[in-house]
């Protein structure tokens, strides 16, 4: 058998991942229609993603969020996507790029798609690469400043921001409308 140096592989993830662009965009025009939902997983680790460090801590491989009811301001570019969601009712931004996508999922019409983050044949540009790594310096900086404030604030101020702090990522929509980080594997056909 010839080998394939056409990479058909990495030619059909990339023109997946330009469908799941497309899908993001339309929902950030239009709004999602009808029953449709999406679980998305991503790997934390891959170039290019930011999500916070509590979040990163409570997620070192692979996050799963879900976009249906509550989420704010998807935004799609030309490598990524950023999107607000609520995790255990704290506010968090991510931004995930396209690359770092390892699964995409419809439940409410049963469509799917996964993907090997590794194999792409986009480069994610280094100002991207650079602007997230300044941000995540920034959030850094400002989440040590809150600290340093904290701890001359007294007992009680302190025991709240450590409360705050502490990953609060819920397994289960909550009533609240908060968000949701589920495994893909619960989605799979059982053999």
């Amino acid at each position: 058998m010839s080998e394939d140096l056409l990479r058909y592989d990495i030619l059909i993830q990339d023109a997946l991942r330009g469908a799941v662009k497309k899908i993001l965009a339309e929902v950030g025009r239009t709004g999602l229609p009808g029953d449709h939902h999406f679980y998305i997983a991503f790997d934390t680790n891959a170039p290019g993603v930011r999500i916070s460090q509590r979040l990163k801590e409570r997620y070192p491989q692979e996050m799963t969020i879900v976009l249906q009811h509550q989420f704010w301001d998807l935004a799609i570019g030309e490598h990524a996507f950023e999107v607000g969601l609520s995790f255990g009712g704290v506010p968090e931004k991510l931004l995930v790029p396209f690359s770092a996508i390892k699964g995409f999922f419809d439940p409410s019409v049963q469509f799917a798609l996964e993907f090997d983050p590794g194999k792409t044949a986009e480069e994610l540009p280094e100002e991207l690469l650079e602007a997230v790594e300044e941000l995540a310096r920034a959030e850094q900086e400002h989440a040590d400043k809150e600290a340093r404030q904290d701890d001359g604030a007294g007992d009680k101020e302190a025991a709240t921001a450590d409360t705050k702090a502490k990953p609060a990522v819920q397994a289960a929509e909550s009533s609240d409308g908060g968000g949701e980080v589920v495994s893909l594997d619960a989605f799979r056909k059982k053999t």
